[in-house]
């Protein structure tokens, strides 16, 4: 997985690439454990996001617990599948997916 990181200021962009799984998920966590100090508009942009596992979700979970405490987050350009598993495990009524 690659990971892409935009910083404007006090707004972060994250841009995942590939698969978020088992694998992959401390890699983005370690990314966000030192990207979000001082970061009060986070996105996820999932455009070139090709899958998520639970260990995924639990990421998306933490950095929306942190970025409640600090501002907010959205996630942009998620895929059927992508959306298909917010969907089918709630997740679409714990984040902002636009």
């Amino acid at each position: 997985m690659t990971i892409h990181q935009v910083k404007n200021e006090k707004a972060l962009t994250i841009a995942p690439e590939g698969r978020l799984d088992t694998i992959t998920a401390p890699e983005l966590e370690a990314v966000l454990k030192n990207a979000l100090d001082g970061v009060e508009e986070l996105t996820f942009d999932l455009e070139k996001l090709e899958y998520i596992s639970s260990s995924g979700l639990r990421v998306l979970l933490s950095a929306q617990k942190t970025m409640n405490r600090q501002g907010s987050m959205k996630v942009v350009h998620a895929n059927e599948i992508i959306m298909e598993i917010f969907e089918i495990t709630g997740f679409t009524d714990i984040l902002t997916v636009e």
